[in-house]
């Protein structure tokens, strides 16, 4: 990708109506564009990011079994009258179609899903399975800010899973439980993401939400010093020795929302009179789960705990690229040089970004601290004097040089995550 024809530039200034540091960084990178109060645009980078991410979440969603569907963003009043939410809850946006029928836009699919499976499922033989979609959601959220933090409109993964009984929809919860860990693992989140007990559980006492630790959050948990297990703070006054292992030992911190999981259990089953027949032949309601990750607000959380003061730092398998190629300097030898070495890169496999812009390289190397790719290789007459390129992990200070005819040495070094 050259530098020069991408459509979106960098800006020096933060957005002045942005406070939140993904906002103003994603913002000032050229990832994404503000068009209303919690609703963006996603630009050439910013797209590449969450498509990154989507695919992280889609492909550990598929371990566990799950099948991917697209459901409806639209549906109907009457879907929502049948479970008693069209009254109750009070964000959803509203709308009148043609000859005056009620319609939302999808908050969540629970009114749309299982009515769909109602269609499929009719003995304990068509059970358990799981489905997932990664749809676009829209909420009347009355406090949009933090950039995609909290918006009006979202992406979201939601699976849902289909059971005979508690003990199989258990079963399943703890898969899904470590499929979000993995997921958060693998967009640079380890050791930051916290599973918290919540309350809002509809068949156990419990739900769960993963939070990842940052000054930006706006939830408060309870850390558990013995075991890691946390607690919101909307059940902490009713939990004062941890559910996990009894210890009274919380550490306070504020947390970013990434995820969540719930038992439904019959909540929505029995609404829709989604039932199977059991081995004897008698009739019984299907046991639900659900499991959320908005790859869009994970996106603003990676940021939020992944930045310095001159930009964001991108873990390296959600980065939009994962080298960013500077050529520093008018000479035609470098220039030569650079071209020449984008080409090879890009024949061998790698993403970058080649920055061949007529800028300044003081510009440029602010441009690619901001841009935050987690390699950066610079070509210059400098570099060329000791027949070598300059390479540096975005995350680190230390600056390295690599022989000109080394390449599988460079290849490795653009591959390799940054030490810890």
């Amino acid at each position: 990708m050259l530098q020069s024809k991408l459509f979106t530039k960098t800006l020096r200034e933060p957005p002045k109506d942005e406070v939140s540091a993904n906002a103003s960084l994603l913002d000032r990178a050229g990832f994404i564009d503000k068009l209303a109060a919690g609703i963006y645009s996603f630009l050439p980078l910013g797209w590449r990011v969450l498509n990154k991410i989507q695919n992280i979440i889609r492909e550990e969603m598929n371990i566990i079994g799950g099948q991917e569907i697209l459901m409806p963003v639209l549906h109907p009043k009457e879907n929502w009258m049948r479970t008693g939410r069209w009254k109750t809850l009070d964000v959803l946006f509203k709308m009148k179609g043609a000859e005056d029928k009620d319609f939302v836009l999808g908050a969540t699919h629970e009114e749309v899903v299982t009515p769909l499976a109602k269609k499929f499922v009719f003995s304990y033989k068509d059970l358990p399975f799981a489905v997932f979609q990664i749809q676009d959601k829209f909420r009347n959220e009355p406090r949009a800010k933090s950039g995609l933090l909290r918006t009006r409109e979202f992406l979201m993964k939601d699976l849902y899973s289909f059971h005979p009984d508690e003990k199989d929809l258990d079963d399943y919860y703890e898969k899904a439980k470590d499929a979000y860990f993995k997921i958060f693992e693998r967009c640079g989140l380890k050791g930051k993401t916290y599973l918290t007990a919540a309350s809002g559980g509809t068949f156990s006492k419990y739900s769960h939400e993963f939070q990842t630790i940052s000054e930006a959050g706006e939830d408060k948990i309870f850390i558990c010093q013995n075991c890691d297990l946390a607690v919101n703070s909307e059940i902490k006054s009713e939990t004062p020795a941890c559910p996990g292992c009894d210890s009274s030992d919380f550490k306070e911190e504020q947390a970013i929302e990434v995820g969540n999981i719930f038992k439904l259990g019959t909540k929505f089953s029995v609404p829709f009179e989604l039932n199977y027949r059991d081995a004897s032949g008698g009739e019984k309601p299907v046991v639900m789960g659900c499991y959320g990750i908005g790859p869009a607000r994970l996106m603003g959380a990676i940021v939020e705990v992944s930045h310095d003061d001159k930009g964001i730092i991108w873990p390296q398998e959600v980065a939009p690229l994962n080298a960013h190629l500077l050529a520093l300097g008018e000479n035609e030898s470098v220039k030569k040089e650079a071209e020449a070495l984008y080409k090879k890169l890009i024949e061998a496999g790698a993403e970058v970004l080649y920055d061949d812009r007529d800028a300044s390289p003081g510009e440029k190397f602010a441009d690619a601290d901001l841009v935050g790719i987690p390699n950066r290789i610079i070509v210059s007459e400098k570099t060329l004097e000791k027949d070598s390129l300059e390479v540096k992990k975005r995350s680190e200070k230390q600056v390295q040089l690599v022989k000109l005819n080394d390449f599988k040495n460079l290849i490795e070094f653009i591959s390799s995550p940054a030490s810890d």
